[in-house]
């Protein structure tokens, strides 16, 4: 019988253990992620070449079929 009870208190405790290193872990991750704030990806670089076709295509210039391949075409380089 003592025996039965060791055991169950070892299980017991090491059970109290993984959950305690769990806690721990996971909240020392949330206040790693909230102190460093969320991860924004800068807006992506727009060349010359880009910024005057999108104004060109604003201004009616040209039309949406011409804006679509020319964009495909300046992404390619």
């Amino acid at each position: 019988m003592n025996v039965f009870i060791a055991v169950v208190a070892i299980v017991v405790v090491l059970g109290l253990a993984f959950f305690f290193v769990l806690t721990v872990t996971e909240v020392g991750q949330l206040l790693t992620r909230r102190r460093t704030g969320p991860s924004i990806a800068p807006p992506p670089a727009t060349d010359a070449a880009t910024q005057e076709l999108r104004m060109r295509y604003a201004r009616g210039e040209i039309s949406r079929e011409e804006y679509l391949q020319r964009k495909i075409d300046l992404e390619e380089f």
